[in-house]
């Protein structure tokens, strides 16, 4: 089940004593994750307990959001959830221009070079600032550390999992 979910924040505190919790964004998208009405599963990390929660209202704070749900009305209520994931069904993505992609689609993609020669699979991404580097595993045992800019990305396909790549001098 949760194979087919995406995550868009984690609880980190309550505030107040009015069921409001504090949220860790992971969605680029918080003013339609956390619209009145949105609908979100918390689940618990290790057990995965899995709670269907209606956003009432949510606003930003400091580099979080504050949101309260339809289910709560008071800390009590809400402080065993501490630590908890929000996420959202795949089918409830949020549409994406031209050349963005989400982590879930990359994530998986085979690597060719302009060629076509195999280079390796893309196991993570990480976000150090300017852009996205994509970590493809090389047949090696070693690892590509790939940016994601214009010069180094020639194509992405999503549907058939495959990057070509063009590989500037000092990356391999």
């Amino acid at each position: 089940m949760s194979e087919s979910l995406l995550s868009v924040g984690k609880i980190v505190n309550t505030h107040g004593i009015r069921g409001e919790l504090k949220v860790l964004l992971q969605t680029d998208f918080p003013e339609v994750r956390f619209a009145p009405k949105a609908k979100l599963m918390m689940i618990h990390p290790e057990r995965g307990d899995q709670i269907a929660v209606t956003v009432t209202t949510a606003r930003p704070y400091k580099q979080m959001y504050i949101v309260k749900f339809d289910e709560y009305e008071n800390i009590n209520e809400v402080e065993k959830f501490k630590g908890f994931e929000l996420k959202v069904s795949k089918e409830n993505s949020v549409e994406l221009p031209e050349n963005e992609y989400y982590f879930h689609e990359i994530i998986g993609c085979r690597v060719v070079n302009e060629e076509g020669d195999e280079i390796g699979v893309i196991e993570e991404i990480l976000r150090p600032g300017a852009n996205d580097v994509w970590v493809v595993k090389l047949p090696t045992r070693k690892e590509l550390l790939l940016p994601v800019i214009d010069d180094v990305v020639l194509d992405v396909d999503v549907k058939a999992k495959l990057v070509k790549v063009h590989l500037m001098e000092g990356l391999l």
